[in-house]
This record gives C-alpha cells, structure tokens and sequence, in this order.
C-alpha cells in the first residue's frame, strides 16, 4: 500500500484528558476571574454558570443536584462512596479497570462485609440481571478501559430500595443517561467535552440527598467529602460554593466546552457526532479482517472510548503506536495498561469525523508496515 499523504487536521485520540472542541483557543477563555477570589461575586457566579449550563446540556431532572467537587471523576466517585455507602449491602459491577477500583476501595478500605461482587472479562458486561435492588448497586455506566458500556437503564427498576452509584465519566455527553434511575452519577471535565482535568461532577438525586441526610459513617470524613452542614446537605456546594479552591481557569475552560456544545445542538449533537465517529471504525473494521472490536457485542460497544485488537504481537503494536506518533496522524491511541493489548481511540463529541477519516488509510498502511517487517 502506498503510504497516505493527507493527514488529520487534530491527531489527539486519548481517551482522558481527551480532545479540545473543534476550533478551541486559549484566546477565547474569558480571564476576568483570574486573580479574584472564587468566593467573590463574580467568581461564584462563574462556578454556578458551569453547573446550570451542564444541568441544562444534560437535561437533568429540576430536583436533582450538581456540583463541583475536588479530584476528577475519581474525588467525585470517592466522596460518594465515603459518604453514603453503608447501610445496605452492595452488589458491585465492573468489567474493567476503575470499576474493579471501586470494588477495591469498597471491599478493603471501607471495609464493607456484606458485598456481592459481578465481574466480566474486558470486552464483556456481568450478567446484570442479578442485581438486588434492595441493595445499593455500583456501575460504570461505559468502561473508558475496555470499551463496554452499559446498553440503557431497564434493567434498573424505578421502586428500588437501594440506590445506584454511577460512574458514568466517559457517558455522559455522549451517551443517554436514564436520570430517574440514577441516584449517585459522578464524571469529570477532562473527559467527553475535553476540559481540563482536577475537577469533578457529583450528581445527587433527592433519594441520595435523603441517604446523606439520614445516615451516619462510622469512619473519619476528610473534610473535602463533606457535604452536610449542621445535619443538612450544604446546599452551596451545589450552588457554586465548593468545598476548596477550584482552579477559575480550568472552570472557564469548562464552560468554554459547554458553550460550545450548547450552540451545536446540545447533547443530540453531540450523541449523533460520536456515534458517527464509531461508525466510521465500524465499516473500516468490517472491511479487514486484522483488526477486531474488543467489545464483540454491538449493543454493549462504547461509542466514546473504542478499543479494538489487532492481529500483532506486542512489539509490532509498540511499534505501530511509535509509527503513528512519528508521522504525527494519533496520538496517545495505546490500549490502557491493564486491558488486553491493542488500540483505543477517542469518539466522543469533540473529535471531528474528517480527522478520522484521515487517520483510518494511515491505520491500514501502518499495520502492513509492522506485520511485514
């Protein structure tokens, strides 16, 4: 095969932090806030512009809560976990990487006893019909690591005792989101809309404010996962008063993102963007048979995070991902670490279709340039 000569205008593929919007400059973030406090006026306001315009994007229900939490998805997840999980056995998910982390933090430092553990290899789901809702049950709506995601929410029922914990970082913006079976959603700037990372999204619904309110840990609570004052939930944090100080720059960054995706078209836009994407490595996978989707089954296979394998040993990857990096046409396209050997590639919103299709002729000009080697 000759080698190709258009290459992709933006060749960022990583999966976290992921891709800049289409057009992104730093020139555009508003710097009004940089230097003011985020207590003051101004800054609160700008905190609490980011969380309404994500509760609109994300269509959420009026009576459920977002906020602005320490860390990424993981503080956000974390703090949910620390906070609430207890009184009620847990039935715990995972197929992939952070969500066998949830398990872990569950079963050996919060040190619950009575938990149900379901797990699946990577490129598979758990069987999910064995969750007890009189429980508390904890997901990953996609896994960033494996590429599976969860195929909608039927299978969590509206009368549930228990209430879900959703990580659902790599989903949400791209993905939908059953809201009125979800108790406990968390996910990070850094991911679908390509913000900036250090900052993560709590989602509470009124069920889970009634757990914080009515329930007790009995371990310490590092002040950053505290969210009651006076046995209420602080309604600040919620409102653009976080816990510490946020970076003002990163929040700008977000909304920056927001804005963006809002003028698109909002989530639909957004939604029909990935999906596109996949389906661009969908019909090229089709077309060669050394290539193959880590997730086998269609109605599970993630349409942000799309990992494949690839008919090479592990040199010939290695050497395939240098190959790529070199020529400058992807980036940052390695499987995750712990999941089976091959290739990931970002879909989410923000990549733009034309970068794939450019990218795709170097996929199979590379492939044949290690495998005949």
């Amino acid at each position: 095969m000759k080698k190709p000569v258009l290459k992709p205008k933006n060749p960022n593929f990583s999966s976290g932090p992921c891709s800049k919007r289409p057009g992104y400059s730093l020139s555009n973030l508003n710097t009004d806030i940089l230097g003011r406090s985020h207590r003051s006026k101004l800054g609160k306001s700008r905190l609490e512009y980011a969380i309404n315009l994500s509760k609109k994007i994300l269509g959420l229900p009026k009576d459920y809560r977002i906020g602005i939490v320490p860390a990424s998805d993981t503080g956000a997840f974390e703090m949910a976990m620390w906070s609430m999980l207890g009184p009620r056995g847990i039935d715990i998910f995972y197929w992939e990487s952070f969500g066998k982390g949830w398990a872990n933090d569950i079963k050996n430092e919060l040190k619950l006893k009575d938990i149900n553990i379901y797990s699946a290899n990577y490129g598979e789901l758990p069987d999910l019909s064995k969750a007890d809702f009189s429980r508390d049950v904890i997901f990953t709506w996609n896994g960033t690591t494996s590429g599976v995601k969860v195929p909608n929410g039927d299978w969590i029922p509206d009368d549930r005792e228990g209430l879900t914990f959703c990580d659902a970082t790599s989903a949400v913006f791209a993905m939908d989101m059953p809201w009125e079976k979800l108790d406990v959603v968390t996910y990070s700037w850094q991911k679908v809309l390509g913000g900036e990372a250090a900052h993560g999204m709590l989602i509470l619904s009124p069920r889970a404010v009634e757990r914080l309110e009515n329930y007790t840990p009995p371990w310490p609570m590092p002040k950053i996962f505290r969210m009651l004052k006076n046995g209420k939930l602080n309604e600040g944090i919620f409102k653009g008063s976080t816990i510490n100080t946020p970076s003002m720059i990163a929040n700008e960054d977000y909304i920056d993102a927001l804005e963006w995706a809002d003028s698109i078209g909002g989530l639909e836009a957004l939604k029909e963007r990935s999906e596109k994407n996949l389906a661009l490595f969908d019909e090229f996978v089709t077309k060669h048979d050394w290539i193959h989707f880590l997730a086998k089954d269609k109605n599970i296979r993630s349409n942000t995070s799309v990992c494949f394998t690839l008919d090479l040993e592990k040199e010939q990857l290695d050497e395939l991902v240098k190959l790529f990096e070199e020529e400058k046409v992807a980036y940052d396209c390695k499987s995750y670490r712990d999941a089976p050997i091959g290739l990931r590639f970002w879909c989410g919103g923000t990549i733009e279709a034309s970068d794939i299709e450019a990218f795709l002729p170097w996929l199979e000009w590379g492939y044949e340039q290690v495998k005949n080697k």
